[in-house]
């Protein structure tokens, strides 16, 4: 008699695709604080050689 393979268990109750649309959502966030952080840094580099 042939082995069985086990079953895979799901051990989370959300589904693949909210796992990755909140992936999706993160990095997008992330992209967008980096994105903003970096322009604030360089007005502020632009101001201070301007006013320095």
């Amino acid at each position: 008699m042939p082995k069985r393979k086990p079953k895979l268990i799901r051990t989370t109750s959300v589904p693949p695709a909210t796992n990755r649309r909140r992936d999706a959502a993160a990095h997008l966030l992330r992209g967008t604080c980096y994105g903003l952080g970096t322009g604030l840094v360089s007005l502020a580099a632009r101001w201070i050689q301007q006013h320095g």
